[in-house]
């Protein structure tokens, strides 16, 4: 029997192929990565192309254009878990399809976000949408590495609580 070696893509390689289909995710086999070249993951269980809509939802959901995709990458990360397959594949069909049904070939297709967000808010009712979007509420924001995007400088007291550290540093009064 003959040994087939998987090749990995080179960065060029990665950086072409998301050129030329002008996505914002680049899907290969078993792997999702930024269009950029600044972050990829590999899959466990899901398709490849349902964590990368999952990943596109959750921006969507919760946009922040100063946030990177690697940390809505790993707030969604824990849906990719044999456990949470067929539950997760089952509520991305249901967002790919509403978005055929308003004329796109997928939720990844959609290039306008008024548009997605258009297509999230028709299943905003659905327990699939409530899940996502309450499990990213701690997911995004607890990484401590997304803390000083927005300007939180964490738990205060083990340093002596808010009222000996910022509490009265207004400078402009």
């Amino acid at each position: 029997m003959e040994e087939t070696k998987m090749r990995g893509l080179t960065r060029r390689e990665l950086l072409s192929r998301s050129a030329a289909a002008g996505a914002s995710f680049v899907v290969g086999a078993g792997f999702v990565a930024g269009s950029d070249a600044a972050w990829a993951t590999e899959m466990n269980a899901l398709k490849p192309e349902t964590f990368a809509t999952l990943v596109q939802m959750a921006r969507d959901i919760y946009p922040h254009d100063h946030v990177g995709d690697e940390y809505y990458v790993a707030a969604v990360k824990g849906y990719d878990k044999p456990e949470a397959v067929d539950q997760t594949e089952a509520g991305i069909r249901m967002l790919d399809d509403a978005a055929r049904s308003k004329g796109f070939g997928s939720y990844l297709d959609v290039g306008w976000e008024r548009d997605r967000v258009d297509i999230l808010r028709s299943l905003e009712n659905s327990a699939f949408f409530q899940q996502v979007r309450g499990g990213l509420v701690t997911g995004l924001y607890n990484q401590k590495a997304v803390w000083p995007l927005f300007g939180y400088e964490g738990e205060s007291y083990s340093q002596g609580g808010y009222i000996d550290r910022g509490f009265d540093d207004i400078n402009w009064l």
